[in-house]
């Protein structure tokens, strides 16, 4: 009916192919004359979200295009005024030629877009920006007067303290995952959110709605968040020990009966529980995604889903089309792998690796010049709560044998060096970014001078010895 289809068809019963997007190059090619013979280079989706009204799409230029009932400006004889246009043909986001767009989220009739400052997308620098409808303050820049084109947020501008690696929306409201710039010796990450908070979606305790984002302050400080996701009115976040998080709205929205005293809807985060284990946690979890009313999440590295909220027409895969209130396990392809022995075997993996803090603690620390004085078992022990770390920090998740690499496991031999370059050549940017963190990080826990210019210099002669004529 608005083109969030992508062709020019009101309704669509199965998946149809978007020939517009196909066709389409380069967006600098639409600057060319229309005469001018010139190749063009067919573009990859490199990602995509679908909003209330609209459909949106990050090629792999890091370009964004948009279709359906969108934000756009329309120009007047005073001055530049925000609306909504249909349009059934993806078109690009002007506003970020010359940049990248690394994600993006919407809600029913805004947006909100992870941005590199410059044209190529450097180490987890992202600006934020925000555009559309802001009748709640959902765009977060300190007022409610929509904006016709993108606009940064001002709270994660350059030269703020917090990197922004996460971002969805809900109807009216947004939320925003960020780490903490400095580098300590345990990773520090918060929530964010602003729009509308009547029914309690921003977690702050009260139902006002913010037009700034503001921190969830009932989240532990010291825990790594590494998904989050927004339904209709409400959200859901989950950390990398397990810990999954929902607020808002009760009755079918990811919430469970008596959330608060009330019984009414959820104003602080309140933790849901695995059934499925003793203490509650969920085993190596991967992502959490929310429906309108309904919410799943992925884990045990992906082999078991979770699902609670509205179930109406079975989007709990339980087999049935009841509410859950508590999440309950999909229906899904079992094997001996998913054993529930198998499950609570690596979920006590998972946790022996990682502090409760979801951080590295001070106390795991090993000055490898006393390595003489332990015990073999308790060095190996302890070498491998440190590759674990390493590895978590990298890759957002614990150390599993599966992830070890095959000559390792073959031979129980390990080149460090030929691994670290299959690593790096197979990494994406994020990890790459999370590399770095880890890095400087591991440097600035080194007290000692000398030590420290001699860890930097070793690992720039690595990097200049495999990267011809590269500076680091």
């Amino acid at each position: 009916m608005d083109g969030q289809l992508g062709h020019n068809v009101e309704k669509s019963a199965a998946p149809t192919l978007i020939e517009e997007f196909k066709e389409l190059g380069a967006p600098n090619a639409l600057l060319r004359e229309p005469n001018a013979i010139h190749e063009t280079t067919t573009l990859k989706v490199s990602s995509i979200k679908a909003g209330g009204m609209m459909s949106l799409a990050i090629d792999n230029l890091g370009a964004l295009w948009m279709w359906g009932y969108c934000p756009q400006p329309s120009s007047t004889e005073k001055e530049e005024e925000f609306s909504l246009v249909r349009s059934s043909s993806p078109l690009p986001v002007w506003d970020f030629h010359g940049h990248t767009v690394v994600k993006v989220a919407c809600g029913n009739e805004h947006v909100v877009a992870c941005v590199s400052p410059g044209e190529n997308f450097h180490l987890g620098d992202l600006l934020c920006y925000s555009w559309g409808n802001n009748s709640h303050g959902q765009l977060g820049l300190g007022d409610r007067k929509p904006r016709a084109r993108p606009q940064m947020i001002s709270t994660f501008e350059e030269d703020s303290p917090w990197d922004i690696y996460e971002i969805a929306c809900g109807a009216f409201h947004t939320a925003i995952l960020t780490n903490k710039k400095s580098y300590g010796h345990a990773i520090e990450s918060r929530c964010w959110t602003f729009g509308l908070g009547e029914n309690g979606q921003l977690g702050h305790g009260t139902v006002t709605s913010v037009s700034r984002p503001e921190p969830v302050s009932g989240l532990p400080h010291e825990t790594f968040l590494i998904s989050l996701d927004c339904g209709l009115f409400h959200t859901s976040v989950v950390s990398a020990f397990g810990d999954v998080w929902s607020w808002g709205m009760e009755k079918g929205f990811g919430l469970f009966p008596g959330a608060n005293d009330s019984g009414g809807d959820a104003l602080t985060p309140k933790r849901l529980r695995c059934g499925e284990t003793p203490d509650g946690l969920f085993p190596v979890p991967v992502q959490v995604a929310c429906g309108a009313a309904h919410t799943v999440l992925v884990a045990d590295d992906g082999r078991k889903l979770w699902a609670w909220g509205r179930g109406r027409s079975g989007v709990l895969g339980r087999g049935q089309i009841a509410d859950s209130f508590v999440p309950a396990p999909l229906t899904w392809p079992q094997s001996e792998a998913n054993s529930d022995k198998e499950v609570e075997r690596r979920n006590f993996e998972s946790k022996a690796s990682l502090h409760p803090s979801g951080g590295m603690s001070v106390e795991t620390a090993v000055d490898l010049s006393d390595r003489s004085r332990l015990p073999p078992e308790k060095l190996g022990r302890l070498m491998e709560r440190y590759a674990a770390v390493l590895h978590f920090s990298v890759f957002r998740k614990p150390l599993d044998k599966r992830s070890l690499p095959q000559s390792l496991r073959d031979s129980e031999v390990f080149d460090v060096r030929q691994e670290l370059e299959n690593m790096m050549a197979a990494a994406d940017g994020g990890e790459l970014a999370r590399l770095q963190v880890f890095y400087e990080g591991m440097l600035s826990a080194v007290k000692e001078k000398i030590m420290k210019r001699r860890i930097k210099e070793a690992v720039e002669e690595y990097i200049l010895a495999h990267s011809p004529g590269r500076k680091p």
